[in-house]
């Protein structure tokens, strides 16, 4: 067992980071920014209306930079990270001819990795050989309507198995913890193909592992449908990083395998997300740039959150 999941560790990454964690490292004056070099990501997050969404992109942005760092062995300031047209972060390969770093070998580019911010967690999977897609979602109550409300406008994300599974899983509580459990599966998977907003999300229907994901234990068994067929050649893996924050990782062949050869292994257990706290993360970090008192400025003043239209709780 200790053998294959050190394997395991060499092989892929999973990485959790609360992004509430940000505000220990207000001090020195602008210390967060300075470790984003790409003036773009910089202005992007910046553009973010409220504190916290500014907080979970920038982690989910250092997610990316620990991770190359340490996992690709491409140093903290020669890491050049670009988007996709679609907005899929990737990384830019250093060449020997312009960088002290000589050319990544053919097994670090095999690297593929993705992240998701939402609710207290900014997340991380990465894997060799396979594409990937990664997405995290709280279990909340609607802001603004009632549960019934609210799948009501739902209503078209969903195939009828699908909505026949969320609606009969119990409480409300149940229901929409099912509900944002089928959501994170959809966008895992449309966030590892790369196809953005124009996927019609019934396309993709899930069929969940009959086992409970728990937080002790996560699982591999929940099947896809694509198409009405089921689709072979992804796996995913689901876990409870908390009681309220669920994530999903899609894992997909990047063609497929020659005729008679099986399209995808039986799955390894899912591997746990490691938890990091906002100092692990930069732990590697140096300063790229000079401290922008104006930005600081700009961030402390942002609103921390929206608003709630509605407290009620969710019925247990």
């Amino acid at each position: 067992m200790a053998g294959r999941l050190l394997l395991r560790k060499f092989v892929c990454e999973r990485i959790a980071v609360p992004w509430s964690e940000i505000q220990l490292a207000r001090s020195p004056r602008g210390k967060p920014y300075l470790v984003l070099p790409e003036r773009e990501e910089k202005e992007r997050i910046g553009q973010f209306v409220f504190a916290r969404d500014a907080k979970s992109a920038m982690v989910g942005r250092l997610l990316l930079r620990k991770f190359v760092c340490e996992r690709i062995a491409v140093p903290w300031s020669e890491i050049q990270l670009a988007r996709s047209p679609r907005g899929k972060p990737y990384l830019v390969l250093p060449e020997a001819t312009t960088t002290h770093t000589p050319p990544l070998s053919r097994e670090a580019q095999r690297w593929s990795f993705n992240i998701s911010h939402q609710g207290e967690y900014a997340v991380l999977a990465a894997e060799q050989g396979l594409q990937v897609g990664v997405d995290v979602m709280k279990t909340t109550m609607p802001g603004s309507s009632s549960v019934s409300q609210f799948f009501r406008i739902m209503t078209r994300q969903f195939t009828e198995y699908e909505w026949s599974v969320i609606q009969s899983s119990g409480s409300e509580r149940q229901q929409l913890a099912a509900f944002y459990r089928h959501w994170a599966l959809k966008e895992s998977f449309i966030k590892a193909i790369g196809t953005g907003l124009g996927f019609n999300l019934q396309r993709a229907e899930f069929h969940l592992s009959p086992q409970p994901v728990t937080e002790e234990q996560g699982q591999h068994r929940t099947m896809m449908h694509l198409d009405e067929e089921e689709e072979d050649s992804w796996r995913f893996e689901e876990s409870l990083l908390d009681a309220d924050h669920h994530v999903a990782v899609a894992l997909g062949l990047h063609s497929p395998p020659p005729a008679g050869q099986p399209r995808c292994p039986s799955p390894p257990p899912p591997t746990a997300f490691t938890h990091l706290t906002f100092g692990d993360l930069i732990a590697q970090a140096t300063p790229l740039s000079e401290e922008d008192p104006a930005c600081w400025d700009g961030f402390q003043s942002k609103g921390e959150a929206p608003q709630r239209q509605s407290s009620r709780a969710p019925s247990e």
